[in-house]
């Protein structure tokens, strides 16, 4: 028996956690106007966009690489240039994920923490600087 605390990838519940974490946040941007912007930026049927999601979640979350081994590095920032991507953007795709959190069975600390990561991965994705700025 090993005394390794789990890892955020088993304490989301392992392939099917994510899974359903990643389903969570697509139902909700394919659904929730507030999230039209982000959505028009992804194809008509966004079963390609929910596996790439998924597979780069596992591997960020410790489980498998599943995404570095089917597609190498995920070099998010580059893969996202072709969008602008502004405070809007970022804010609808951190409510949508917020929402599949709150949705997902997993313990109060790693809520917060998970939070606080997306925050930063959805900002550092920015490459449209907003009036004021």
């Amino acid at each position: 028996m090993t005394n390794d605390p789990a890892s955020h990838f088993e304490l989301l519940g392992g392939e099917l956690g994510v899974r359903r974490l990643v389903d969570r946040f697509y139902d909700r941007m394919d659904t929730v106007v507030e999230a039209s912007s982000i959505r028009a930026m992804h194809p008509r049927d966004l079963a390609g966009s929910r596996e790439k999601l998924f597979l780069f979640l596992v591997g960020w979350t410790g489980g498998p690489p599943l995404y570095a081994q089917q597609h190498g590095h995920p070099m998010l920032r580059a893969r996202h240039l072709p969008f602008a991507i502004g405070v809007p953007e970022r804010d609808a795709w951190i409510a949508c994920m917020d929402f599949a959190l709150d949705e997902h069975e997993m313990p109060d600390e790693l809520r917060g923490y998970l939070r606080l990561r997306f925050r930063s991965v959805a900002d550092h994705m920015r490459n449209r600087s907003e009036v004021g700025e």
